[in-house]
């Protein structure tokens, strides 16, 4: 019988140990939990704004070519050298300022903290097929400042009809701070 009363004496105080040792282990659960569950909240509200800033150029990209096509004059009696690609819309003059020279073809846009913008430019002729070309570079915004979109389609014009090039631009083309 003594060897009964003596294992009960060891095991006695080992519940108190393991219980906050499982409610550490929960705790540090609930903690990788709701962590994770703020950054899925973060990446769907950046994701979120993000596709508004995508869509405010986008139709601000289509707005202006339909601008360019029935506003501005025939590109067939354009007949400059051959050249490089405009580069106007590099320039942060050609969007923000007095001097800007973009358009912004919606007064407003929802959810968004400016109106998209768009800069229209003639690109000379670049091949004996071709009468010219347009190169339409448009700027869409989210809800915050740092989220913008720029988005660009190049448009072509010759004897065979009309040709559309559509591109993103991956990276802002100019700094917050750049003149």
């Amino acid at each position: 019988m003594k060897k009964r009363t003596h294992s009960r004496r060891r095991s006695r105080g080992i519940a108190l140990p393991i219980v906050l040792l499982m409610s550490s282990m929960l705790l540090v659960t609930a903690a990788a939990w709701l962590e994770a569950a703020l950054v899925s909240a973060r990446t769907t509200t950046n994701l979120g704004e993000r596709v508004q800033a995508f869509h405010s150029a986008d139709s601000a990209l289509i707005r202006c070519a339909r601008i360019a096509l029935d506003s501005l004059p025939e590109l067939k009696s354009l007949n400059g050298p051959l050249a490089a690609e405009p580069n106007k819309w590099r320039l942060k003059a050609s969007f923000e300022g007095a001097s800007a020279s973009a358009v912004t073809p919606f007064a407003s846009w929802p959810y968004a903290i400016r109106p998209p913008q768009c800069l229209i430019e003639v690109w000379p002729v670049r091949a004996n097929d071709q009468a010219g070309a347009f190169l339409i570079t448009a700027r869409g915004f989210g809800r915050m400042a740092d989220n913008e979109s720029w988005l660009q389609q190049e448009i072509e014009m010759g004897e065979n009809g009309v040709v559309r090039h559509w591109r993103r631009v991956v990276a802002k083309p100019f700094q917050q701070g750049s003149p």
